[in-house]
């Protein structure tokens, strides 16, 4: 029991979790000589290489010392919160890591504030010393600072600093020296880090993973609260609507390393995986055959945001996709409820169309895209916040939002913020940056950092949180301009997209397949434009001079799943199908779009 060390690593996203995993990876030797490793082990997904960033909860193991170390590498975003709440209970400790140069950002607060409530002791590391312009110093002030806010224990407050940098592996208890090795954070894990408590009792363990192999199925993680799990035993599982249903294990497997390896028993304290047990849910207890006993399940915070999820019936459905049909987005929607904890989706009254909640646009978003990688088309209305009633009063989620611009462009800033019913709160200069605080509606962030990225040349950094429900702030100004709606189906023309360019920017190409109600463009004015871009140019048998000059077409731009999401209109639907992100009219036909306004005129 003394040798096991359950430690999850927090830190707000681009701190650099996935990087300290790698180099503790390589201090445990688990990578042969000649192995080719390459780097973010640990972010062996797709979308995580892609993005840079953790999106699903991972464990891994190694030995330090003849003691292992069950490491579980975190998200950042709160996007991803679930996956924190529910993997912080298979742990005795954390690692909070904190960039040296930033310090705690907001996610920084929300995981922390995660860890605290659960009794866990912390481990402060400072990452990226050797950045320009750092304060490990002052950061490691603020840490505490943080802390005590949070109403940290007496207990949790006495934690010991490490300082280095997990990009050039080293770790130290003075940033001012640095060592060659990351070995000083493994001695403080081991002698901080408390050892598991075995309780007295029968058999618990709360399931709060799943993974899912080709061969043996579902695979339930956990790790084991009190007891003995044996190989090939029975249980009971115990589910959160009260029934107790008896089973057998199949297999049995604890961590080393990246593997997942064969044990024919598991101690108390240990993390491990079980086969061959089915219709168990995250937050279910696996107990005593005999005398079963129940765990407190998982809880997680509330959805913030909604959105409409549709089958495609554009003009072009079906041509990219093979799961095109209304009981494929419906079984893999339902399907994603068993993992993904911060999820929720509801059936509307048409079997077409179901809404999805989650806890932001980027949660929903990782969602849309895996789907479409895997096949899927379907249509995205646009994002709503969910708004509750608190002691009779209409009340909406509220932020934290910070942005770290240069100084120059900070008004700029504040006066967009300020229009969307944001509220400063702090101003901080920094060098020749500034950083600004607020609280903001979160109807207010959306489309916000696009916009802001516009005013400051790109300069802009954006981070923001969920920090509570407050009273409805009133009404926010949405997108000013109007779209460019396509006339009629057929190929988009050079000169056509030339003779439109005063009217505003297009989001395609020349050469490209559009089709009636399609938004091809914003409008340089209020109201939507319908235009045509499919008319060629007149032939005649005469040359006249200058009217042969080339066409000099501006770039379109092109938006990412997000962009498009936080950009589209109430009466607009984002088209995703695995190669193409399109932006649609909800009503394809101008008479349609017509009606519709006139009835919602008449009802209001």
């Amino acid at each position: 029991m003394q040798s096991i060390r359950n430690i999850a690593i927090i830190a707000h996203v681009d701190h650099g979790k996935t990087t300290l995993v790698d180099k503790m990876l390589f201090a445990g030797h688990f990578f042969k000589e000649h192995q080719e490793v390459g780097e973010l082990v640990m972010d062996n997904n797709d979308l995580e290489r892609e993005r840079g960033i953790t999106i699903l909860a991972k464990n891994v193991a190694m030995m330090y010392k003849d003691t292992k170390i069950n490491i579980i590498d975190t998200p950042g975003h709160s996007d991803f919160g679930g996956e924190v709440e529910r993997v912080l209970n298979m742990a005795d400790g954390v690692l909070l890591l904190v960039d040296a140069f930033e310090g705690p950002m907001p996610q920084t607060r929300f995981v922390l504030e995660k860890a605290l409530e659960l009794g866990l002791k912390p481990i402060v590391v400072i990452n990226k010393v050797d950045k320009e312009n750092c304060t490990p110093d002052e950061v490691n002030d603020e840490v505490f600072e943080l802390m005590f806010n949070l109403e940290a224990t007496e207990e949790q407050l006495d934690y010991p600093t490490i300082f280095g940098s997990a990009k050039q592996s080293w770790m130290s208890t003075d940033w001012r020296n640095p060592t060659d090795n990351i070995t000083p954070l493994l001695d403080a894990i081991i002698e901080h880090v408390p050892p598991p408590v075995a309780e007295e009792g029968t058999t618990q363990m709360l399931i709060t993973s799943l993974d899912f192999s080709s061969y043996v199925g579902r695979i339930a993680i956990g790790r084991l609260h009190r007891g003995e799990l044996r190989d090939g035993q029975q249980i009971s599982l115990m589910k959160k609507d009260g029934t107790v249903q008896k089973q057998k294990m199949r297999g049995l497997f604890v961590f080393s390393g990246l593997e997942k390896v064969k044990a024919e028993v598991v101690k108390a304290g240990d993390i491990c995986a079980i086969v061959g047990i089915e219709g168990f849910e995250i937050g279910d207890t696996i107990a005593d055959p005999e005398t079963p006993e129940a765990l407190p399940t998982i809880a997680i915070d509330e959805p913030t945001i909604s959105m409409t999820f549709t089958i495609n019936d554009s003009p072009f459905f079906g041509q990219e996709g093979k799961f095109v049909t209304s009981r494929h987005v419906k079984d893999r929607l339902f399907k994603e409820l068993e993992k993904n904890l911060a999820l929720r989706v509801e059936e509307t009254g048409s079997a077409d169309s179901f809404k999805v909640f989650g806890r932001g646009v980027l949660h929903l978003s990782v969602l849309i895209e895996t789907m479409r990688r895997e096949g899927y088309e379907l249509q995205i209305g646009q994002p709503q916040v969910i708004f509750k009633r608190i002691d009779g009063v209409n009340c909406e989620p509220i932020e934290d939002l910070r942005i770290d611009l240069p100084e120059t462009v900070a008004g700029k800033a504040i006066e967009m913020v300020t229009k969307r019913k944001g509220m400063m709160l702090e101003m901080i200069p920094k060098g020749d940056r500034m950083l600004l605080k607020f609280e903001i509606p979160s109807r207010g962030i959306m489309g916000l950092r696009s916009m802001l990225l516009t005013a400051t040349a790109g300069e802009a950094i954006m981070n923001h949180r969920f920090k509570e429900y407050q009273p409805h702030k009133g009404e926010i100004p949405g997108r000013q301009n109007g779209s460019l709606i396509v006339m009629e189906t057929g190929t988009s023309i050079p000169y056509s997209l030339n003779n439109l360019q005063d009217r505003g920017f297009f989001f395609i190409e020349p050469g490209e397949e559009i089709y009636e109600g399609q938004v091809i463009g914003e409008n340089t004015r209020v109201g939507d434009l319908v235009v045509n871009v499919t008319k060629t140019k007149k032939l005649t048998n005469m040359r006249a001079s200058g009217s042969d000059d080339k066409v000099k077409l501006a770039p379109p731009r092109k938006m990412t799943l997000e962009e498009a999401l936080e950009y589209i209109q109430e009466d607009e639907f984002v088209e995703v199908t695995p190669k193409s992100i399109r932006l649609r009219k909800i009503f394809l036909k101008e008479h349609d779009r017509k009606r519709a306004k006139n009835t919602a005129l008449a009802g209001a």
